[in-house]
């Protein structure tokens, strides 16, 4: 944005404030929330991560043709299944380069959803609560930095990138705790440097005013919420000037690491994840869309995967290198399955029923599979994660208390991850 001399000062930083904090893509009822009781929660654990990476498949990913491939029969079409050098762990052909870190895997095969459509899904994926059109709920990197706050205070400690408007952000938390949103890994943080004619003293000049202009309304209206947005401001500036400004740079990774990663949003998307899990982000959300094949199911996963492919088995190589994949909780998520049944457009089907899901780093014990599906892939039939299940799981590796109970600006009472419980199998 080009600060030219009909557009004001004001405006500058209130773009800028907007741009960093999430103010503007992410709305959400006010309301500090209040502690019901008092003492250590006993299902609060010793954190075995310290930040998240979510990559989340926008659309449904069929889990036979990536996570839970069969041996063989009518449902898998094309697809085959591919073991690992793991005993019990095969991924399909699709994703060869990820079947190479099984030792890091902890491949989940008996998630099951009661949403069957895409925004309701995506909505009870992300914050373990059905939509309702009463209430927003806060999606996990909410809830982390409602418990924890940021590790770095200059930078944001929640970040969303990709294209997913229908994220539920903060919900009835306050607003700054919204994830930062980004669209284009390779664009930077817009709105973040001066730019044209205009000098600091300028800039410091018009910034004073605006707090002397606003000072009256604050003085009178001092509220929590009031001092909430002001502190937005200072934050943004704060970050302008600070050297974690090149988290957000991808020009400080060498070319053969972006090949690596894959040169598409979301390969560049995990790479600027990585930076930002460097510089003291906590939760950071990666989404890749195009996963509801309905129609052509066998030529668009195997494009999908040779993206997903190329990105994760380079981020977990990544973390592990740079000594970032024992702290750092990966997870690869979607909103539910396809059907085992092969629909007349060579397609397959929303399927909540059944799928999978996968973490890796972070305390999760690697090599593993849990649950199973039966020999279609149509039915759970040992160890049934539910939605709120695996989001209790992401909170206990970070030490949240699930059993913390948090009120609503309407007084409802709730909790991170409802009534779900955290699959402690999964940890080693």
């Amino acid at each position: 944005m080009k600060i030219d001399s009909d557009l004001s000062r004001r405006h500058f930083v209130s773009n800028a404030a907007k741009t960093f904090l999430g103010v503007s893509a992410l709305s959400a009822a006010p309301g500090l929330m209040q502690a019901a009781g008092a003492g250590a929660s006993p299902l609060k654990q010793v954190a075995t991560a310290k930040r998240v990476i979510y990559l989340y498949m926008n659309g449904g990913m069929s889990h036979l043709d990536t996570l839970d491939p069969k041996s063989g029969g009518e449902a898998m079409g094309p697809t085959k299944r591919v073991p690992s050098k793991v005993d019990g762990l095969a991924l399909s052909d699709n994703l060869p380069l990820v079947s190479r870190q099984a030792e890091h895997l902890a491949i989940i095969n008996s998630m099951t959803s009661t949403q069957g459509a895409h925004k309701q899904g995506n909505y009870y994926m992300h914050t373990s609560y059905e939509l309702r059109s009463s209430i927003r709920h806060p999606a996990m990197g909410a809830w982390l930095q409602k418990y924890k706050g940021r590790s770095n205070p200059t930078i944001p400690g929640n970040v969303m990138i990709g294209n997913d408007s229908t994220h539920p952000g903060s919900g009835f938390f306050e607003s700054s705790l919204s994830p930062l949103m980004i669209q284009d890994p390779e664009g930077g943080l817009q709105n973040s440097v001066m730019r044209g004619k205009t000098t600091q003293e300028q800039f410091d000049f018009h910034r004073n005013l605006a707090e002397e202009l606003d000072k009256p309304f604050i003085e009178k209206y001092d509220q929590k919420n009031v001092r909430a947005y002001t502190d937005m401001y200072a934050d943004a500036i704060k970050l302008m000037r600070s050297k974690d400004l090149a988290a957000f740079d991808l020009d400080g990774e060498s070319d053969s690491m972006k090949t690596r990663y894959g040169k598409n949003p979301f390969g560049l998307g995990c790479l600027l994840a990585r930076r930002l899990v460097e510089y003291g982000v906590n939760f950071v959300e990666v989404s890749m869309g195009g996963w509801d094949t309905h129609n052509s199911n066998f030529v668009n996963v195997p494009e999908q995967c040779q993206s997903l492919d190329a990105a994760l088995s380079t981020l977990l190589i990544d973390l592990e290198r740079r000594g970032l994949l024992d702290e750092t909780l990966v997870v690869l998520a979607t909103e539910f399955g396809r059907t085992p049944e092969i629909n007349a457009n060579e397609g397959r089907d929303h399927h909540p029923q059944a799928f999978s899901c996968l973490m890796a780093g972070g305390g999760v014990k690697g090599g593993t599979v849990y649950g199973k599906t039966d020999e279609r892939g149509g039915k759970v039939l040992e160890n049934a994660i539910k939605v709120p299940d695996l989001n209790a799981t992401i909170g206990y590796s970070l030490g949240l208390p699930l059993d913390q109970v948090l009120y609503s600006p309407s007084m409802r009472p709730f909790t991170l991850a409802d009534k779900g419980k955290p699959v402690v199998e999964l940890f080693g």
